[in-house]
């Protein structure tokens, strides 16, 4: 099977994550949503909330029951840090009859460059990016083909939606209702 490796701190999920899953349904044959305890390029979360934002990401997929989306725990059992790579090579060692296929945003594909193993990230699973605003994602992948031609990067189609976690939980601080923005 086709697995999409969708990874990330979703601090909480919402409607744009939402929006590249429903997008992921149609392309893969499921989607790995991967929560991670602590980025190790990111200081703005502690590892601490790993397993709560684990469990409110299984309640938020169980309300799409349409979606293709097993909420995988991986990366809460294993030790810090927390590098992609390791994860990816950990799904493949449990599972190696699938291919997987890491989901980024064009944010993180800009940044490419500062995650482990990079190289071996885009040559033996492959990017599935998707647009962000703000980001010149044609560019951005014809800067990372020219430097090398082996690396797969594939573009999703998927609509931007402009929220972000960080902007719903500053808006829950302020007290507004941030409702229609989760999942």
């Amino acid at each position: 099977m086709r697995i999409a490796v969708y990874s990330g701190s979703f601090n909480p999920l919402h409607i744009g994550h939402l929006a590249i899953m429903q997008h992921l349904r149609d392309r893969f044959d499921w989607t790995y949503l991967v929560v991670s305890p602590k980025n190790p390029l990111k200081d703005s979360i502690s590892a601490d909330t790993g397993t709560d934002r684990y469990r409110a990401a299984v309640q938020a997929v169980c309300r799409h029951p349409e979606l293709k989306v097993w909420v995988e725990d991986i990366e809460l059992g294993m030790e810090p840090p927390h590098y992609t790579i390791r994860t990816l090579d950990a799904l493949k060692a449990r599972e190696p009859e699938h291919d997987y296929t890491l989901v980024i945003g064009a944010d993180n594909l800009a940044d490419i460059h500062r995650w482990r193993d990079y190289d071996r990230i885009m040559t033996e699973y492959g990017l599935a990016v998707y647009p962000r605003t703000g980001f010149d994602l044609d560019t951005l992948i014809r800067d990372l083909r020219a430097e090398n031609s082996a690396w797969k990067i594939d573009v999703l189609d998927a609509p931007k939606v402009d929220i972000s976690s960080t902007q719903i939980r500053e808006g829950l601080a302020e007290g507004r209702d941030m409702s229609q923005y989760m999942m």
